[in-house]
Order: C-alpha cells, then sequence, then structure tokens
C-alpha cells in the first residue's frame, strides 16, 4: 500500500507518525494512572528524573521504558516503510524520524505541548540507527554524574560527544547531520539546568559523586 504513495507523501506520513509517536509522554500517561501530573511537581518537568524524584524507581522504569521505546519504534518504522528512489535515502529517513520523535515528546500533541526534554526519546531512536553509539554515551554520562552529581549537565556531556564521536568514525552526513542537532538541541532542551547551574540552585544528587564522597572520606 505504501509503495503506491508519492514518495514526498510518505515521508510526510512517517515523520507525521513519529512526531505522534513522540507525543506519548510515559511520565504523563502514568502519572495519569496514579492521580497525578508530575508537571505540577519537582522541577516541573515532565521527564524521568523527574518522574525518579518525585514517584520512585518503579515509576521511572515505567516512563524510560515508553520513552525509549517511542523512539526506537518511530525510527524503525521510517527505516521499514521509507519509500527507495526519493530525494531522501531511507537512512536519512530514520534519523529524521528519531528528531520528528523528540519533538514530539518535547512538545507532545496530545498533552498541550508541554513535555520533557527529549533525551530518552533520542536514546531510543539511536537504538536502531546507531545502538553502538550508546556504550561511549553511557560511558560519558557516567564519568560526569559521579564527578558532578548534576544528571542533567551528564545528559548534555553525554549527547555533545556525539558529534566528536561521528566525526572520529568518519560517519556519512545523515549521521552526522543528526549527532550535531542532537547536540545542540539537548543544550537547548536542558537550558533551565544550564541557568540554575549558573544560579547555584540546581539540584544535585550527592550520592551519585563516588569520586567526591571516596575523596572526602580519605583520611590523609
Amino acid at each position: 500500500m505504501t509503495a503506491s504513495l508519492p514518495p514526498l507523501l510518505l515521508t510526510f506520513l512517517l515523520l507525521l507518525v513519529a512526531y505522534l509517536l513522540g507525543s506519548v509522554s510515559g511520565s504523563l500517561i502514568l502519572g495519569r494512572m496514579r492521580g497525578v501530573d508530575i508537571r505540577t511537581l519537582g522541577s516541573g518537568n515532565a521527564g524521568g528524573t523527574n518522574a525518579l524524584r518525585t514517584q520512585g524507581w518503579k515509576f521511572a522504569l515505567g516512563v524510560a521504558l515508553i520513552d525509549v521505546g517511542k523512539g526506537a519504534l518511530a525510527a524503525w518504522i521510517a527505516l521499514r516503510l521509507a519509500p527507495v528512489g526519493g530525494p531522501l535515502s531511507v537512512t536519512a529517513h530514520g534519523y529524521l524520524a528519531a528528531g520528528a520523535a523528540v519533538l514530539g515528546h518535547v512538545w507532545p500533541l496530545w498533552h498541550g505541548f508541554r513535555g520533557g526534554k527529549g533525551a530518552a526519546t533520542l536514546i531510543g531512536g539511536l537504538l536502531v540507527l546507531w545502538p553502538w553509539a550508546l556504550p561511549v554515551l553511557l560511558i560519558v554520562w557516567g564519568g560526569m554524574l559521579l564527578t558532578t552529581g548534576y544528571v542533567g549537565v551528564s545528559t548534555i556531556a553525554a549527547i555533545a560527544s556525539l558529534p566528536l564521536l561521528a566525526w572520529l568514525t568518519g560517519a556519512h552526513p545523515e549521521r552526522m547531520w543528526f549527532a550535531v542537532g542532537a547536540a545542540l538541541f539537548i543544550a537547548f532542551t536542558h537550558r533551565s539546568n544550564l541557568q540554575r547551574l549558573r544560579d547555584g540552585t540546581e539540584s544535585r544528587f550527592a550520592r551519585a559523586r563516588l569520586l567526591h564522597r571516596i575523596y572526602r572520606s580519605d583520611p590523609r
């Protein structure tokens, strides 16, 4: 059926589906089942970190599974159904769909265009499109978290490593542009974290600062 559609129309439909999938917010759906709107609690963000802080790890795990899953599903559908022979490659469709899902997560149609910051959904897209980049992101994220205790800063740093990783590995243009766009967009969605960091009011996971705790406990 999709083969009979004009390539540009099919591209538009795939991106629309990706955006609508991205608009399914894990924290808001699960929060509604619990009778809470997570946007009125904690930092006011409809994302996994605020879910963990205000609702506990089980709730946050459910949020993460939904938000990562929708990014992966959007990319997978685009790769499977992308038109061949059009102005955009199949790979480009996958990256554009992942980006559309991230946009849907940040500005969800179903939830008044007030969503999360997009990192988990971006990770879902990378699971399908660039899976071997995830260990690098995890190492950078974990290292920053152990050093600083700031989740937002750790997320920004991890995603910011994507352009460097793409350059070092000679990535094709679609991947390179996606990496640069993702790094800039995640920095934009976390701008409030950066502002609170400058103001000295950013929340910190003190227990995650392993290196700081080791230093403090050193008797020398």
